[in-house]
């Protein structure tokens, strides 16, 4: 079976290995153009790139796939790319968090089915790990979907589920999901090429909508019960990292915990060697892992003895 591939960050760049791996032929990669990045803001190759390049996969970055874009620079790549695609010998593509929109002409031309981290139909859209973490969930999982025009609304072809464990963060819950995402394509990929893999229109019950994390959501309300503060500071790391300002520095804060504890909110309870215990809007949270801008991340012992606390709050 010969697989175009279409992908951009790492967790797309994991199926992609696993399908290499596996002996799919791919003969074409689409990936998002290079973006500045890092420090010096240099262009950098997206995860998928840096992999099909490695494989010696031939490579195509298009701004667009819409024809019709009144761009003209999009407009044309997309019309070189639909024409590439139209041209070339491949039985069916596979997307995942590529970040371009598939019109209806691209999705026409042969099969394409997409790799999406969680439980459809519930968080469709661009961050289904960070939401699923943020709302509590106790499970997700990875579904197997064709594509159509709809947002994440096409039918499934295979999902399966995956606990979210108590410490889980973004960061670790994406590389779970990752995993599971590449081993998942390539049994769906066998079974379309046996002929065995059947199609299930998505309940119409439980929809919910993952939209993408804006930096600005990064800043935490102190006001709000520990635990819903805990839960977004999971959520929030590795990107864009849950932040509270003290003492007029915007403090990132990587890990924290609920615990018993009243005060008003933003209120330090306790600052010393054996954490930083802050009162919220219900109960209190022990920040666990902190950063201070410019700086490293350091646990909160370490913290407080570059950085005294005492008559400062959170806010």
């Amino acid at each position: 079976m010969k697989v175009v591939f279409a992908g951009t960050p790492e967790f797309a760049a994991v199926a992609l290995r696993a399908l290499h791996e596996a002996g799919f032929e791919i003969p074409l990669v689409l990936t998002q153009p290079d973006r500045p990045a890092g420090r010096g803001m240099q262009l950098q190759a997206s995860a998928v790139k840096q992999y099909a390049l490695t494989h010696g996969m031939p490579v195509a970055q298009p701004l667009s796939l819409r024809m019709d874009s009144k761009d003209p620079d999009r407009a044309e790549q997309a019309r070189a790319a639909h024409a590439q695609l139209q041209s070339l010998d491949y039985d069916v593509m596979v997307v995942a968090a590529y970040g371009l929109i598939l019109p209806r002409s691209t999705l026409a031309i042969r099969p394409c089915i997409n790799i999406h981290g969680s439980l459809l139909p519930r968080w469709r859209g661009a961050a289904p790990i960070h939401r699923a973490i943020e709302a509590g969930d106790l499970e997700t999982g990875v579904t197997i979907m064709e594509m159509e025009e709809g947002l994440d609304t096409g039918p499934m072809l295979t999902i399966e589920r995956l606990p979210i464990e108590a410490g889980d963060t973004t960061g670790s819950l994406h590389d779970k999901l990752a995993a599971l995402g590449g081993r998942m394509i390539v049994d769906a990929l066998r079974q379309m090429g046996a002929g065995s893999l059947q199609a299930t229109p998505q309940p119409e019950q439980g929809v919910t909508y993952a939209a993408k994390i804006s930096k600005e959501e990064a800043r935490l309300d102190i006001g709000l019960p520990a635990d819903v503060l805990a839960r977004k500071i999971r959520a929030f790391n590795p990107f864009p990292g849950a932040n509270a300002v003290v003492g007029d520095v915007a403090v990132k804060i990587w890990h924290a915990a609920p615990v018993a504890g009243s005060g008003e909110p933003g209120q330090v309870l306790q600052a010393d060697a054996d954490g930083i215990v802050v009162a919220c809007g219900e109960g209190a949270l022990r920040l666990e892992e902190l950063q201070k801008p410019g700086g490293k991340r350091l646990k909160a012992a370490e913290f407080v003895k570059s950085f005294p606390l005492a008559g400062l709050r959170f806010i």
